[in-house]
């Protein structure tokens, strides 16, 4: 199945989402397709209704509970600027430096992890602007 989610403004579609594809197996295919480090995060929109969803949420089950409706639901990536590590890596102050963990760091997966989760490659058409 294809799911459409916005990226900075551009609507692109994401190939080969099944029952089993969690939100984070999206957030990491598009963030693939940008090339940019960071911390992002799927958004669902719906009339007045927004919210971020979770990383371990099922996109199909999330859609179908809108039955109908379910082509009104917007969905965005959303950069929620660099990561803890990212920013660990800017500052540059004294030898030593208290470090608090804030979040967690994913790498970007590369095309044996994406066909491991049967998921496309952006090579394979998996991002496409609409």
């Amino acid at each position: 199945m294809e799911v459409k989610v916005s990226v900075k403004g551009i609507p692109r579609v994401v190939c080969g989402v099944t029952e089993e594809t969690t939100c984070q197996d999206v957030v990491l295919v598009l963030a693939q397709s940008l090339g940019q480090p960071g911390r992002y995060t799927l958004r669902e929109k719906f009339k007045d209704f927004e919210r971020c969803m979770t990383p371990d949420e099922r996109l199909l089950e999330t859609l179908k509970k809108y039955g109908e409706q379910a082509k009104e639901v917007q969905l965005s990536l959303q950069h929620s600027g660099l990561s803890a590590w990212d920013e660990m890596g800017k500052v540059k102050v004294g030898r030593y430096q208290p470090y608090e963990r804030t979040g967690y760091r994913c790498r970007i997966p590369d095309e044996a992890d994406l066909k491991k989760i049967g998921m496309a490659t952006a090579t394979q058409s998996v991002v496409k602007r609409t």
